[in-house]
């Protein structure tokens, strides 16, 4: 798993786009409900599961104008100055970042511990 979400890191391998703490919450969701081949069905819950995860990621990142790397972190990840900065500096952006995904996952684990009582009751 840890192999299949590398590229998240950045927006998207370093471009800025959709925020990987959100990909990586979509991936453990999927984990949990999706079909491991075409033969099985998909567990309909993942989908509710989902649409909370993103609405509770655009509550959390609100603040930041968009739910995007670019929106929260505003830089430009091919700039090696800035992604230099913003690794070393313990006042860049970073902290939000770090913060931001300290957050997300438990909002995630709330998620995934509700889900799996749902799953246990049945």
């Amino acid at each position: 798993m840890l192999k299949a979400v590398g590229l998240y890191g950045g927006g998207i391998a370093s471009t800025g786009a959709v925020c990987g703490t959100l990909l990586g919450a979509v991936a453990a969701v999927s984990a949990l409900h999706s079909r491991g081949s075409l033969e099985e069905k998909e567990n309909p819950r993942m989908w509710g599961a989902g649409s909370k995860l993103v609405r509770e990621f655009d509550k959390l990142t609100a603040e930041f104008g968009g739910n995007t790397c670019r929106d929260i972190i505003r830089m430009e990840w091919s700039d090696r100055d800035a992604v230099k900065e913003y690794y070393s500096n313990p006042d860049s952006r970073r902290k939000l970042c770090i913060k931001l995904v300290g957050d997300f996952a438990s909002i995630l684990g709330e998620i995934l511990e509700k889900e799996q009582k749902r799953l246990e009751k049945k």
